[in-house]
């Protein structure tokens, strides 16, 4: 790796200043864009979805509990022989406080078609206090982990929903891998310094991620083992 470049303070300043232009057009356009998605039209989801939680069977308007739109992220549920992927778990870990979301009138949760005696011990060990729910027994899953290429299905990601005056759930959008990017706050703050994410040269960029309690652990699950 090349080492910084070392300047004089008034030479920093100038490079910064030009630097902020640019950051500021990016900020511009991605206001823009999420106005953009704003006004994409919708789909009324008309197919009847259950799941089950700790507390029983639900349908999707439920999970909006009195909320008017919800969150759903799609967690990848492990393969036999395999532990519960940490590149989902870290996307959990930086959810923050859900207070914050439903202040604005949103819900969130996580879906999975992992039964929820596999999800609670997890979700325990993890210290996560965000409901998740079971999918199992419908397609929910892949009907909105869609690629738009008719490709693969099974990646995770996060789909918003909104509830309108006559009570039916409309389907909005759905983002999955490199579009869920800008919700991890921990590759953001990453991403702000000197050396990035340091993952230059890797054949896999996710293979350094694990479970928050598995870092000191060499051995511990990535997100492909």
């Amino acid at each position: 790796m090349t080492g910084p470049r070392i300047v004089e303070r008034t030479e920093w300043i100038t490079a910064r200043r030009a630097f902020l232009e640019r950051e500021k057009e990016v900020t511009r356009a991605r206001d823009a864009l999420n106005a953009e998605r704003r006004r994409l039209p919708m789909l009324v989801v008309d197919k009847e979805y259950v799941f089950e939680g700790p507390e029983g069977e639900r349908r999707l308007p439920d999970l909006f509990g009195d909320r008017r739109q919800l969150l759903v992220y799609h967690f990848m549920w492990p393969l036999e022989g395999h532990d519960w992927c940490p590149v989902c778990s870290l996307f959990i870990d930086n959810i923050g406080h859900l207070a914050h979301l439903r202040a604005r009138d949103t819900a969130l949760v996580i879906a999975c078609a992992a039964p929820q005696s596999d999800i609670q011990p997890f979700r325990k060990r993890m210290g996560w206090d965000i409901p998740w729910y079971t999918t199992r027994g419908d397609d929910f899953y892949t009907d909105f982990s869609l690629d738009l290429g008719g490709g693969q299905t099974e990646l995770p990601g996060v789909s918003a929903f909104l509830k309108d005056d006559d009570g039916r759930v409309l389907y909005g959008y759905s983002t999955h891998g490199r579009g869920s990017d800008i919700l991890n706050n921990t590759y953001n703050y990453l991403d702000l310094t000197p050396l990035g994410r340091q993952e230059d040269g890797m054949e896999d960029t996710m293979a350094w991620i694990r479970h928050h309690d598995r870092y000191d652990d060499p051995g511990g699950a990535s997100c492909h083992g």
